[in-house]
C-alpha cells in the first residue's frame, strides 16, 4: 500500500495509546480526529464513549479510504458521576478530593472501523480502580510532579499515578490508559489481521 493510505489508522493523537498500540508490533499511523466530544443530554457514559469512539474513527476516514481505523475514548465515573479532563490544578484536586477511598470506573469505548467498507464494531469495557484515601498534601504532590490535567478524572496511571491505587480490577489492564488490546486483538482477528501471524515492525 502507498504511505499516505496505511492498512492500520490510530484515529487519537494521544502518547499513551500510541505507545499501546506499539506493544502489537502492527505498522500503524496516527490521525487526529477533529469532532465535538461533549455529551448528548442524559447520554450515559458507556453511550458516550461508544459513540465518540466511532465518531473519531469516521472522522478520519475520508483521509485513508483503504484502512481499518481504531477510535478510542474513555471517560471516568465516581458515584454515576462522569469526571472529564480537569484542565486546572483547582478542578484536579476537587476531582482527586471526591474520589479518595471509592471506587472509579473507567469507560473505554473503542471502535475498528473498515474504511473501505463501512463495516465496523464497537464495544465498551469497563475497568474499575480502587482509591486509597488521600490527604491533601499527597494529592497536591501529585499533582504538582504528573500534572494531569489533560487525563479524565485526573489519573495519569502510567508513572506516579499508580500510587493513588489499591487495587485495580478488570479483564485487560491497558484499558486503565485508555486502549483496550485485548479487545482490539480480538476485533483485528475479525477483520482479518491475526497479531501474532503478522510481520513485525521495526
Amino acid at each position: 500500500m502507498p504511505n499516505d493510505n496505511p492498512s492500520l489508522v490510530l484515529a487519537s493523537t494521544s502518547p499513551f495509546r500510541r505507545e499501546l498500540l506499539r506493544k502489537l508490533r502492527l505498522p500503524f499511523e496516527t490521525a487526529a480526529p477533529d469532532i465535538d466530544e461533549s455529551p448528548l443530554p442524559d447520554e450515559e457514559p458507556e453511550s458516550l464513549v461508544k459513540r465518540l469512539s466511532l465518531e473519531k474513527a469516521i472522522a478520519v476516514a475520508a483521509d485513508f479510504p483503504r484502512a481499518l481505523i481504531i477510535g478510542s475514548d474513555q471517560v471516568a465515573c465516581v458515584d454515576n458521576r462522569v469526571l472529564g479532563k480537569p484542565g486546572s490544578h483547582d478542578k484536579a484536586m476537587q476531582q482527586l478530593k471526591l474520589t479518595s477511598g471509592k471506587i472509579v470506573t473507567f469507560m473505554t469505548g473503542l471502535t475498528l472501523y473498515d474504511s473501505a467498507s463501512g463495516n465496523s464494531e464497537t464495544l465498551c469495557e469497563p475497568f474499575h480502580a480502587h482509591l486509597r484515601e488521600l490527604t491533601e498534601r499527597q494529592i497536591d504532590n501529585y499533582l504538582q510532579r504528573e500534572q494531569p490535567y489533560n487525563c479524565a478524572g485526573s489519573f495519569k496511571s502510567e508513572s506516579l499515578g499508580i500510587a493513588l491505587f489499591t487495587r485495580l480490577e478488570g479483564d485487560d489492564p491497558n484499558a486503565l490508559v485508555g486502549l483496550p488490546l485485548i479487545r482490539l486483538i480480538d476485533m483485528l482477528q475479525q477483520f482479518g489481521v491475526d497479531v501474532l501471524s503478522f510481520p513485525t515492525s521495526q
